[in-house]
Formats: structure tokens, C-alpha cells, sequence
């Protein structure tokens, strides 16, 4: 295509796009730690009702031959349905009777109990701290936990709505250094808040700007490497995300306070902002804008990094011109109701939400809740790791022997099922059950890197950023849902994992009947491009598709 002659002139895959990618993997380790910070900081830890007898060392003071504090809590607290200390009740009165070895359950059952009035004891042998220990999100406020990471994935949301409209005006490159900064600065301040709801507040302005990094990370990457490369680079920086999920691990075992931990993951963010200084702006999103003389400037400046002399006397404003006509010509169709209006479009578009969106329902009700697979909850994230690592690294080869379309169903069928199978096991097989949520994990590890390259090859430039800020807040819908799904356990234990499971299933459907395979097509610039994918496809043509990522973690 014309922009892919343009490139090779600035001197195809070089040194630029090697200290390129190099720039872009600090903010792309961090975007995955920032996503799944709450494993950690919101992790719920071993807890009981305070109680006079066992906490109030006043009340203690001067007793002589006191009981062991083994017997004082079993007088104090009631057994919960696990035959543990309750987390939530407790006596009103001391059952002193209990301490007698012939006292029987009735000797207790049937004693008055009463909630945690005076708040609770928390275990500090995992965590020193935790936003749960700290503002006692357990027992009648335990959904406030899911509550908070919903509000999380509203915030991306909205924020992936309103990057995709501005990324689209501004560009790629404001929204990316914005994006860096929005993330550090309010994730810095989220350590100063004095209660929950203003925590809440802080972590919704984070995520905001976590969708901008998301929807413009890697477009910059792909749309300045070459066509028969951009696989590859795309594939290195999925990668990236996937070891940045393994840092998370091995950082929360060293940091155990969750305000230490919050920091670690975004003051480095602002080192990102400043090194993001020096990338150009993308010249074919420039071009698509009417800006020729500042895509010049910029493909210039590439050949140049790139150690292309030559290029200042093939690359004019003329040849510019000429070979991206008709790019320029597509900037008159940047409306989202083109993403609806258009029949060739439609199909593509609500099949596509339909697939986001149950991937994210699914997706982060899996991974922000890996207490439930587990007590060793850093080892299980640094599982979900690699094995999302693993993952990633094959999609190529699937693409390859499969094409998008099949890669793509199987990888999200398989997902689905693997935590229905999951669902229907015993509790007390946690080796199998943890095995089953990480081939889930590596699956969606599959799938996500699958969707990424698929849904940019079924737009037109001119409507790409659109759909992709269109599905982004799709996919963020669901990843809301996600944990407010789990806090229909307590009634419906089942209902949490069906869900999960089922939605995925269904959705690949979808993916086998309504969306045409895209591998070997030219990229298409255009609406009218669409039409010519099919006798592109006709002709035999195997040229890689150039494409622009967008993904989210």
C-alpha cells in the first residue's frame, strides 16, 4: 500500500523503531500491575470481631492465672460454618461454660450473639496493610470491595469513550503522554486518602487515564514498523504486558503495605511521560488529517534516526501527496454512527461488542479474584504470568494455522469452559481447580491478543480509533460487571461462575457466523476499501495486514 512505500523510504524496520519499543516498555509493564493492583491492595485478610476479653490489654491488666488466649477466644467468639473463629460475630457475653470438657455445641448455639460493634482484628502476617483492614470493607461491607472495582472500570470506560474521540482529533502522541501523566499523578495522590469513597474517587481518575495508555500504547509501535514486521512487535509488547503481570507478583511480596505497593506502580509513570518527549506523531494518522507538511517532517525525522540520507531526496512533498490521496480523501468519514449506518460495518460492530464484552466479564472476574483459587495468591499471579506469557507468545503460530476468525472462537470458547469446568468442581480440589483457572488465564492471554489484531483489520483508518474507543468502552462495561457479578455469591453460588463461563461460549458463535476471515487482506483505509477485501481475497493476495493495537490488560 502507499503509506508501506512511504515507510520503506524512511528506512522500514531500524534503529528508530528499535528504541521505540524500547521507550514504550515502561508504561507497558506498569499497565497490567495498575489493572490487577487490588489482588493485593484490596486483598481480604484473616479477620474476627475486637472483643473486650482478648483485645483490651486494660482489661487484662492485674488478672492473674488467666486463661490461655485459645480459651479465651473460643468463650469470646463463636465458630463460623467453616468450624474457624467467626469473622462477624461474636458473643455478647463470655461462655465461660464452653471451657468445661463436657460442655456440648448446645452449651453455645443457642447463646446471644451480636455483629462486630466494636470493629475487627485483623491477620498482618500476609499483608501489613490493606484498603480492607484499613476502612473494614469485610462482612456487611464486603460488597463495597467490588463496588470499588467496578467504579475502577467505569473510570476506564469513560475514559476509553473520550481517547478514542481525542485521539482521533489530537492525536496519538498527547494522549499517550496524558495518559502517563493522569495515571501517575492521581495514583500518587490515592496514597493521601483518608476514607474509602474518596479512595474511590482518586482510583476512577487513574483509570481514566489507564484508557488512553490502553487505546494508544502500541498504535504509535505499529504504525511506524513495517507490515512484515508489525506481528512480531505487537507480539514483544503483549509479552511485555504479560511479564509486567508477573512483576506484579514478585512486587507484592517484597511491598506488603498496600500504600508503598500503589506507589512502586506510579511514580514510574512519570519517567514514562517525560520519555515519551521525542516520538514523532503518527504521519498516517497526520495524512488522514490534512496535515501533509508535519507528516513530512516527521517521516523525515525517522529516516534520519534510521540513517536514511537518501530519503530527504525521495521523500517531497509531491510524492507525499500523490501516493496518499486517497488516505487524505478518507478523512470525511469519522463518525460512529458510520460504525452502524453502514452494512458492511454493523455486523462487524455488534459482533464485536458482543465478544468484548464478555471477554472482560469474564476475564476480570477470573483475575481480581484470586483469593477464591487460593491462599498463595502471589504465586497464583505470577502463574497467571506466564502462563498469559505462554499464551501470547503462540498466538502467532495459531494465526498462522488457523486464521483470526478460528484463533479467535477457540481461544474464547476454551476460556468459557474452562471455567465452567472449574464451577462444577469439589472446593476441596484446589489443584485441579487452580490448573483449570490458569489454562483459562492462558486462553484469554490468547484471545486478547487475537482480538487485537482482528478488530483492527475489520475498519477503515478512518473509523479505526472510533470502533476501537467504540469496543474499548464496550469491554469496559463487562469488566464492571465482572465483580459486581461476584456479589451475587452469597445467594446464588453458582451464578458467578455460569455467567462467566457461558457468556464466552456463546459469544464465539458469533465469531464462526457473522465476521469474515481478514488474514493475508491489505489493510483498508476506506469504507470502499471493504468492499475490495473480498476480491483482494479472490486474487490470492497474502500480503500481511498492516494493523494498529490498541489493547487493554
Amino acid at each position: 500500500m502507499a503509506f508501506e512505500d512511504l515507510l520503506e523510504q524512511a528506512g522500514g524496520l531500524g534503529l528508530f523503531q528499535a528504541l521505540q519499543v524500547l521507550t514504550l516498555v515502561l508504561p507497558a509493564l506498569l499497565v497490567p500491575p495498575q489493572m490487577l493492583l487490588e489482588n493485593f491492595s484490596a486483598a481480604v485478610p484473616g479477620h474476627r470481631c475486637w472483643v473486650p476479653l482478648l483485645d483490651n490489654s486494660t482489661a487484662q491488666a492485674g488478672v492473674t492465672g488467666a486463661p490461655r488466649p485459645e480459651a479465651l477466644l473460643a468463650v469470646a467468639i463463636p465458630p463460623g460454618p467453616d468450624r474457624q473463629p467467626h469473622q462477624c460475630r461474636r458473643f455478647r457475653q463470655p461462655q465461660w461454660q464452653l471451657l468445661d470438657p463436657n460442655a456440648t455445641a448446645a452449651n453455645w448455639s443457642e447463646a446471644a450473639t451480636e455483629p462486630c460493634v466494636d470493629g475487627w482484628v485483623y491477620d498482618r502476617s500476609t499483608f501489613a496493610s490493606t484498603i480492607v483492614a484499613e476502612w473494614d470493607l469485610v462482612c456487611d461491607s464486603e460488597g463495597l470491595k467490588p463496588l470499588g472495582q467496578s467504579i475502577f472500570m467505569a473510570g476506564i470506560l469513560v475514559g476509553a469513550a473520550a481517547f478514542g474521540l481525542l485521539s482521533s482529533r489530537l492525536g496519538r502522541k498527547p494522549m499517550l503522554t496524558w495518559g502517563c501523566l493522569q495515571v501517575a499523578a492521581s495514583g500518587t495522590a490515592t496514597i493521601f486518602a483518608p476514607n474509602f469513597p474518596v479512595y474511590c474517587g482518586l482510583r476512577f481518575l487513574s483509570a481514566f487515564g489507564l484508557a488512553g495508555l490502553i487505546l494508544v500504547l502500541m498504535t504509535l509501535t505499529v504504525e511506524w514498523t513495517t507490515t512484515s514486521r508489525r506481528a512480531v512487535t505487537m507480539t514483544i509488547l503483549g509479552c511485555t504486558f504479560s511479564t509486567g503481570q508477573m512483576a506484579l507478583g514478585g512486587l507484592a511480596v517484597a511491598l506488603r503495605d498496600w500504600r508503598t505497593l500503589q506507589l512502586a506502580l506510579s511514580v514510574p509513570l512519570f519517567a514514562a511521560a517525560l520519555m515519551s518527549w521525542w516520538l514523532p506523531e503518527s504521519a498516517r494518522w497526520l495524512i488522514i488529517t490534512g496535515k501533509p507538511d508535519r507528516a513530512l517532517r516527521e517521516l523525515t525525522k525517522v529516516a534520519r534516526i534510521n540513517g536514511h540520507k537518501e530519503a530527504k531526496k525521495t521523500l517531497t512533498m509531491e510524492v507525499l501527496l500523490s501516493n496518499m490521496e486517497e488516505m487524505a480523501s478518507a478523512k470525511a468519514h469519522r463518525s460512529v454512527l458510520d460504525l452502524f449506518r453502514v452494512p458492511e460495518l454493523r455486523c462487524r460492530t455488534w459482533t464485536l461488542m458482543a465478544v468484548n464484552f464478555t471477554l472482560t466479564v469474564s476475564y476480570y472476574g477470573l483475575v481480581l479474584d484470586l483469593q477464591s483459587l487460593g491462599s498463595d495468591i502471589f504465586l497464583l499471579q505470577i502463574l497467571f504470568g506466564a502462563v498469559d506469557f505462554l499464551g501470547r507468545a503462540a498466538t502467532a503460530f495459531f494465526l498462522r494455522l488457523l486464521g483470526r476468525r478460528a484463533t479467535l472462537a477457540a481461544s474464547h470458547a476454551l476460556a468459557g469452559s474452562s471455567i465452567l469446568a472449574n464451577a462444577l468442581l469439589p472446593r476441596d480440589w484446589p489443584t485441579l481447580r487452580v490448573a483449570l483457572a490458569v489454562l483459562g488465564k492462558g486462553c484469554f492471554g490468547t484471545d486478547l491478543t487475537c482480538l487485537s489484531l482482528y478488530k483492527n483489520e475489520l475498519f477503515p483508518t478512518s473509523l479505526r480509533m472510533t470502533a476501537d474507543g467504540l469496543q474499548q468502552s464496550v469491554s469496559r462495561l463487562g469488566a464492571m460487571l465482572g465483580p459486581l457479578v461476584r456479589m451475587a455469591r452469597q445467594a446464588l453460588p453458582l451464578l458467578p461462575p455460569l455467567s462467566y463461563g457461558l457468556a464466552p461460549v456463546v459469544s464465539s458463535l458469533g465469531v464462526l457466523l457473522f465476521l469474515p476471515e481478514t488474514q493475508g487482506l491489505p489493510l483498508p483505509d476506506t469504507i470502499q476499501d471493504l468492499e475490495g477485501q473480498r476480491s483482494a481475497k479472490a486474487r490470492g493476495s497474502r500480503r500481511e495486514v498492516a494493523v494498529m493495537e490498541s489493547t487493554w490488560l
